[in-house]
């Protein structure tokens, strides 16, 4: 095991500082009975002339309970990449630390980096198997090396990062190892939330933008320990949570049996997708998959792209991505579009 230790990570500046304090901070409980004259709100009632809660206190309550994991270790950002940037912000010097990635991963791990003023490091994926190479991922480790970032299932390949593997860098590396589960809900494996409690130096991040079905109200999820989530509760903006987001997530997670349910359907019908491709004489190589999406080989994967999108069907060109040169990443849709895709296909 490593001897990892948060308080060697956490910026000077940002554990020096004192926290912001919003107006209702202070009040656990609330209820109709109060009159607030505290925050220079509109006082007349349209659902929504109050400022949301904070702390996002019910949203977190439902999470802990689906997730059978503490409420207050829990963390919400305005999207994924609210809360990637707070990890890049609480923890990482300007123009002086650094962050290793695997490669080809989620975009935008370098763009925060370079947001940030923090050096980018890639670690290319292994070709034949698009698993990490561990040797290569603890030769670009030095003294100011922060973070490793692990996208399982990783986006665009597909594929989970066998646990083994996460397991030697959790235990050989001395920063914060921060495993990104925005697919894992159509994984085979499972998540590692319970496993931040045996290791702190992990930060796992998920969304609700995919098997939730909400990507139109942005909230991303934070799973860590009570001391990182308290150093990240200290930088985070007071109300980035809106009462909207806030109330349409406590409403579609109060019927999770409907989230299984329709993340089931998107698995069975990638199963049917993944059969009608072997049968497009132009697709070379079909990648497995642990998300809602499809990695495939092409012969030319520009020019298929055009045709597709001529057609009026948009997937994502990867062809530019390391080692996946001449793919596509397919998401996969409801039975008619899927079935549309591969008519399309036929014809090309």
């Amino acid at each position: 095991m490593n001897s990892f230790n948060i308080n060697n990570l956490i910026r000077p500046n940002v554990k020096a500082m004192k926290a912001y304090s919003s107006a209702r901070d202070e009040f656990q409980e609330i209820n109709d009975n109060f009159v607030f004259l505290d925050a220079n709100e509109n006082p007349f009632n349209n659902g929504l002339n109050r400022y949301p809660d904070p702390l996002q206190r019910n949203v977190k309550s439902i999470l802990s309970k689906i997730k059978n994991f503490p409420a207050n270790q829990i963390l919400l950002g305005n999207g994924s990449d609210e809360v990637l940037d707070l990890i890049f912000r609480a923890f990482c010097e300007p123009n002086q630390d650094n962050v290793i990635a695997i490669s080809p991963s989620y975009g935008m791990y370098g763009v925060l980096a370079n947001l940030n003023a923090i050096e980018y490091r890639k670690s290319l994926l292994n070709e034949e198997d698009f698993q990490p190479n561990i040797k290569d991922v603890f030769s670009k480790v030095d003294d100011k090396t922060k973070m490793i970032f692990l996208c399982s299932p990783n986006n665009p390949t597909g594929e989970i990062i066998k646990r083994e593997s996460i397991l030697e860098i959790v235990n050989r590396f001395n920063g914060l190892v921060i495993i990104d589960e925005a697919y894992v809900d159509f994984a085979r494996e499972t998540s590692w939330i319970e496993e931040t409690k045996n290791y702190p130096n992990v930060i796992v991040t998920q969304t609700l933008s995919k098997a939730v079905g909400l990507a139109g109200i942005r909230l991303g999820i934070l799973y860590a320990s009570q001391e990182i989530v308290d150093v990240l509760n200290k930088i985070k903006p007071p109300y980035n949570i809106n009462q909207l987001t806030q109330l349409k997530a406590i409403e579609i997670l109060s019927d999770y049996d409907k989230v299984v349910a329709v993340t089931n359907t998107i698995i069975q019908q990638k199963e049917v997708l993944e059969n009608a491709l072997t049968e497009i004489s132009f697709v070379e190589k079909i990648y497995p998959s642990d998300a809602n999406f499809i990695l495939i080989k092409v012969d030319n994967a520009n020019e298929r792209y055009n045709q597709l999108v001529e057609k009026g069907i948009v997937i994502r060109n990867r062809n530019n991505d390391d080692l996946c040169q001449n793919c596509l990443r397919i998401t996969v849709g409801t039975e008619l579009e899927n079935q549309k895709l591969i008519q399309t296909l036929k014809i090309i």
